[in-house]
Protein backbone atom coordinates (compact mmCIF):
# COMPACT_ATOMS: atom_id res chain seq x y z
CA UNK A 1 0.00 0.00 0.00
CA UNK A 2 1.33 3.45 -0.88
CA UNK A 3 1.53 5.75 2.15
CA UNK A 4 0.56 9.34 1.34
CA UNK A 5 2.76 12.22 2.63
CA UNK A 6 3.89 15.35 0.76
CA UNK A 7 7.21 17.08 1.17
CA UNK A 8 7.54 20.11 3.41
CA UNK A 9 6.59 23.18 1.48
CA UNK A 10 6.72 21.24 -1.76
CA UNK A 11 4.27 20.14 -4.41
CA UNK A 12 4.49 16.37 -3.86
CA UNK A 13 1.12 14.66 -3.72
CA UNK A 14 2.10 11.67 -1.58
CA UNK A 15 2.61 11.15 2.13
CA UNK A 16 0.00 13.85 2.89
CA UNK A 17 -1.77 12.07 5.73
CA UNK A 18 1.43 11.06 7.47
CA UNK A 19 2.83 14.55 7.20
CA UNK A 20 -0.27 16.03 8.79
CA UNK A 21 -0.02 13.77 11.83
CA UNK A 22 3.70 14.36 12.13
CA UNK A 23 3.29 18.13 11.76
CA UNK A 24 0.57 18.30 14.42
CA UNK A 25 2.65 16.37 16.95
CA UNK A 26 5.86 18.28 16.34
CA UNK A 27 4.13 21.68 16.23
CA UNK A 28 2.50 20.99 19.58
CA UNK A 29 5.97 20.40 21.01
CA UNK A 30 7.28 23.53 19.34
CA UNK A 31 4.59 25.69 20.93
CA UNK A 32 5.32 24.18 24.34
CA UNK A 33 9.06 24.79 23.95
CA UNK A 34 8.57 28.33 22.70
CA UNK A 35 6.16 29.00 25.52
CA UNK A 36 8.79 28.26 28.15
CA UNK A 37 11.79 29.81 26.44
CA UNK A 38 11.47 33.40 27.54
CA UNK A 39 8.83 32.97 30.20
CA UNK A 40 9.09 34.60 33.61
CA UNK A 41 11.45 37.36 32.55
CA UNK A 42 10.43 40.89 33.33
CA UNK A 43 11.94 44.29 32.59
CA UNK A 44 14.85 45.26 34.81
CA UNK A 45 13.84 47.15 37.92
CA UNK A 46 13.54 50.87 37.30
CA UNK A 47 13.81 50.50 33.53
CA UNK A 48 10.79 51.15 31.37
CA UNK A 49 9.97 48.25 29.04
CA UNK A 50 10.54 48.76 25.33
CA UNK A 51 7.38 49.13 23.24
CA UNK A 52 6.49 46.26 20.93
CA UNK A 53 3.45 46.25 18.66
CA UNK A 54 1.89 47.06 15.31
CA UNK A 55 4.47 49.79 14.60
CA UNK A 56 7.27 47.27 15.05
CA UNK A 57 10.26 47.37 17.36
CA UNK A 58 13.54 49.31 17.48
CA UNK A 59 12.95 50.87 14.06
CA UNK A 60 12.01 47.54 12.46
CA UNK A 61 8.62 47.77 10.78
CA UNK A 62 6.16 45.36 9.13
CA UNK A 63 7.13 44.49 5.57
CA UNK A 64 10.42 46.39 5.78
CA UNK A 65 13.10 45.39 3.25
CA UNK A 66 15.93 43.37 4.74
CA UNK A 67 18.65 45.85 3.77
CA UNK A 68 16.68 48.72 5.29
CA UNK A 69 16.17 46.73 8.48
CA UNK A 70 19.86 45.91 8.77
CA UNK A 71 20.65 49.59 8.25
CA UNK A 72 18.77 50.44 11.47
CA UNK A 73 21.53 48.79 13.50
CA UNK A 74 18.94 46.87 15.54
CA UNK A 75 20.00 43.52 14.15
CA UNK A 76 23.23 41.58 13.96
CA UNK A 77 24.78 41.61 10.49
CA UNK A 78 24.84 37.83 9.95
CA UNK A 79 21.73 35.62 9.98
CA UNK A 80 21.19 32.92 12.58
CA UNK A 81 19.04 30.75 10.28
CA UNK A 82 18.07 30.43 6.61
CA UNK A 83 15.91 27.35 7.05
CA UNK A 84 12.91 27.12 4.74
CA UNK A 85 13.94 30.11 2.67
CA UNK A 86 13.37 32.68 5.41
CA UNK A 87 16.34 34.59 6.79
CA UNK A 88 16.34 35.13 10.56
CA UNK A 89 18.46 37.65 12.46
CA UNK A 90 19.04 38.15 16.18
CA UNK A 91 18.90 41.56 17.78
CA UNK A 92 22.14 43.27 18.70
CA UNK A 93 23.32 41.66 21.91
CA UNK A 94 21.39 38.48 21.17
CA UNK A 95 22.68 35.02 20.25
CA UNK A 96 25.40 34.92 17.61
CA UNK A 97 25.07 32.67 14.55
CA UNK A 98 25.83 29.03 15.35
CA UNK A 99 27.56 27.51 12.28
CA UNK A 100 27.03 23.96 13.51
CA UNK A 101 23.29 24.45 14.00
CA UNK A 102 22.92 26.20 10.65
CA UNK A 103 24.79 23.37 8.92
CA UNK A 104 22.48 20.84 10.59
CA UNK A 105 19.45 22.79 9.40
CA UNK A 106 20.72 22.85 5.82
CA UNK A 107 21.55 19.13 5.91
CA UNK A 108 18.13 18.17 7.28
CA UNK A 109 16.31 20.33 4.75
CA UNK A 110 18.38 19.04 1.81
CA UNK A 111 17.95 15.40 2.84
CA UNK A 112 14.18 15.85 3.21
CA UNK A 113 13.85 17.42 -0.24
CA UNK A 114 16.04 14.78 -1.89
CA UNK A 115 14.27 11.82 -0.31
CA UNK A 116 10.82 13.24 -1.04
CA UNK A 117 11.76 13.69 -4.69
CA UNK A 118 13.08 10.11 -4.88
CA UNK A 119 9.98 8.76 -3.15
CA UNK A 120 7.68 10.61 -5.54
CA UNK A 121 9.63 9.25 -8.53
CA UNK A 122 9.57 5.69 -7.18
CA UNK A 123 5.87 5.95 -6.40
CA UNK A 124 5.11 7.11 -9.93
CA UNK A 125 7.08 4.21 -11.39
CA UNK A 126 5.33 1.74 -9.11
CA UNK A 127 1.94 3.09 -10.10
CA UNK A 128 2.69 3.05 -13.82
CA UNK A 129 4.24 -0.41 -13.74
CA UNK A 130 1.47 -2.25 -11.92
CA UNK A 131 0.97 -5.77 -13.15
CA UNK A 132 -2.57 -6.25 -14.42
CA UNK A 133 -4.74 -9.32 -14.93
CA UNK A 134 -3.02 -11.94 -17.01
CA UNK A 135 0.49 -10.67 -16.27
CA UNK A 136 3.31 -13.18 -16.12
CA UNK A 137 5.01 -14.32 -12.92
CA UNK A 138 8.03 -12.23 -13.85
CA UNK A 139 5.88 -9.12 -14.30
CA UNK A 140 4.26 -9.68 -10.90
CA UNK A 141 7.69 -10.08 -9.34
CA UNK A 142 8.95 -6.90 -10.96
CA UNK A 143 5.84 -5.10 -9.76
CA UNK A 144 6.40 -6.32 -6.21
CA UNK A 145 9.99 -5.09 -6.36
CA UNK A 146 8.93 -1.63 -7.47
CA UNK A 147 6.27 -1.45 -4.75
CA UNK A 148 8.80 -2.51 -2.11
CA UNK A 149 11.32 0.09 -3.27
CA UNK A 150 8.66 2.80 -3.23
CA UNK A 151 7.57 1.79 0.27
CA UNK A 152 11.17 1.92 1.50
CA UNK A 153 11.70 5.39 0.06
CA UNK A 154 8.38 6.60 1.46
CA UNK A 155 9.47 5.46 4.92
CA UNK A 156 12.86 7.18 4.54
CA UNK A 157 11.20 10.37 3.28
CA UNK A 158 8.73 10.39 6.16
CA UNK A 159 11.56 10.03 8.67
CA UNK A 160 13.41 12.86 6.93
CA UNK A 161 10.33 15.04 7.32
CA UNK A 162 10.26 14.25 11.04
CA UNK A 163 13.96 15.08 11.34
CA UNK A 164 13.52 18.36 9.49
CA UNK A 165 10.56 19.36 11.62
CA UNK A 166 12.57 18.70 14.78
CA UNK A 167 15.22 21.07 13.45
CA UNK A 168 12.51 23.62 12.69
CA UNK A 169 11.12 23.19 16.20
CA UNK A 170 14.52 23.94 17.72
CA UNK A 171 14.97 26.95 15.44
CA UNK A 172 11.52 28.33 16.27
CA UNK A 173 12.01 27.86 20.01
CA UNK A 174 15.35 29.70 19.91
CA UNK A 175 13.84 32.51 17.84
CA UNK A 176 10.91 32.95 20.22
CA UNK A 177 13.09 32.83 23.32
CA UNK A 178 15.72 35.36 22.25
CA UNK A 179 13.68 37.52 19.89
CA UNK A 180 14.61 38.55 16.40
CA UNK A 181 13.42 39.37 12.89
CA UNK A 182 12.53 37.00 10.07
CA UNK A 183 12.50 38.01 6.40
CA UNK A 184 10.81 36.37 3.44
CA UNK A 185 10.62 37.24 -0.24
CA UNK A 186 8.50 40.34 0.47
CA UNK A 187 10.49 41.71 3.39
CA UNK A 188 10.05 41.48 7.13
CA UNK A 189 7.35 38.93 7.93
CA UNK A 190 7.84 38.27 11.65
CA UNK A 191 9.24 40.02 14.71
CA UNK A 192 9.74 38.20 18.00
CA UNK A 193 9.89 40.34 21.11
CA UNK A 194 12.77 39.93 23.54
CA UNK A 195 11.85 39.24 27.16
CA UNK A 196 11.99 42.87 28.27
CA UNK A 197 9.59 44.24 25.66
CA UNK A 198 5.90 44.86 26.26
CA UNK A 199 2.91 45.63 24.08
CA UNK A 200 1.05 48.90 24.56
CA UNK A 201 -1.33 46.98 26.82
CA UNK A 202 1.57 45.87 29.02
CA UNK A 203 1.70 42.22 27.91
CA UNK A 204 5.01 40.43 27.45
CA UNK A 205 6.96 37.37 28.52
CA UNK A 206 5.93 36.51 32.07
CA UNK A 207 2.45 38.08 31.88
CA UNK A 208 -0.28 35.78 33.12
CA UNK A 209 -2.92 34.25 30.88
CA UNK A 210 -5.51 36.25 32.78
CA UNK A 211 -3.65 39.47 32.04
CA UNK A 212 -3.49 38.50 28.36
CA UNK A 213 -7.23 37.88 28.27
CA UNK A 214 -7.99 41.10 30.10
CA UNK A 215 -5.85 43.08 27.67
CA UNK A 216 -7.17 41.58 24.45
CA UNK A 217 -10.38 39.70 25.18
CA UNK A 218 -12.54 42.59 23.99
CA UNK A 219 -10.45 42.89 20.79
CA UNK A 220 -11.17 39.36 19.62
CA UNK A 221 -8.34 37.36 21.20
CA UNK A 222 -8.65 33.76 20.05
CA UNK A 223 -6.92 30.47 20.69
CA UNK A 224 -5.61 28.88 17.50
CA UNK A 225 -5.52 25.16 16.80
CA UNK A 226 -1.73 25.18 17.20
CA UNK A 227 -2.08 26.40 20.79
CA UNK A 228 -1.09 30.02 20.20
CA UNK A 229 -3.30 32.96 21.12
CA UNK A 230 -3.68 35.64 18.47
CA UNK A 231 -5.31 39.02 18.04
CA UNK A 232 -5.20 41.66 15.34
CA UNK A 233 -2.25 44.00 15.82
CA UNK A 234 -4.53 46.82 14.65
CA UNK A 235 -1.92 47.99 12.18
CA UNK A 236 -1.22 47.06 8.56
CA UNK A 237 -3.65 44.53 7.11
CA UNK A 238 -2.85 40.90 7.90
CA UNK A 239 -0.54 41.56 10.84
CA UNK A 240 -1.30 39.76 14.08
CA UNK A 241 0.07 39.61 17.59
CA UNK A 242 0.66 36.01 18.62
CA UNK A 243 1.34 34.74 22.12
CA UNK A 244 2.56 31.37 23.33
CA UNK A 245 1.35 30.39 26.79
CA UNK A 246 2.67 27.67 29.07
CA UNK A 247 1.78 26.98 32.70
CA UNK A 248 -0.54 29.97 32.75
CA UNK A 249 2.07 32.50 31.62
CA UNK A 250 2.99 34.16 28.35
CA UNK A 251 6.23 32.74 27.01
CA UNK A 252 6.71 34.74 23.82
CA UNK A 253 5.14 37.54 21.80
CA UNK A 254 5.45 37.89 18.03
CA UNK A 255 4.20 40.34 15.43
CA UNK A 256 3.61 38.32 12.27
CA UNK A 257 1.86 38.22 8.93
CA UNK A 258 1.32 34.57 7.99
CA UNK A 259 0.31 35.56 4.46
CA UNK A 260 3.89 36.64 3.73
CA UNK A 261 5.87 33.63 2.58
CA UNK A 262 9.54 32.76 2.86
CA UNK A 263 9.98 32.01 -0.86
Amino acid sequence: MVVAVSGLGGTGRRRTAGRGLVAAAVLAGAVACAGGGAGGSAPASGKAPEAFGAAGYRGLTPGQAKDAALATGALQAAPVSTLGGCTDFSYQGGPAPDPARMAAETAAETRSKDLNAKADEAGAKAEQGKAGPGASAREYADDAGRQAEAARLFADATQAIVDEMKVREARDAAFAAAGGASFGKDGLRELAAPAGARTAEGVGAGSTLEELKQAYGSRGLELRKDGRYQVSAQGPAGWMLEFTVADGKVGSVTLVNRDLKCV
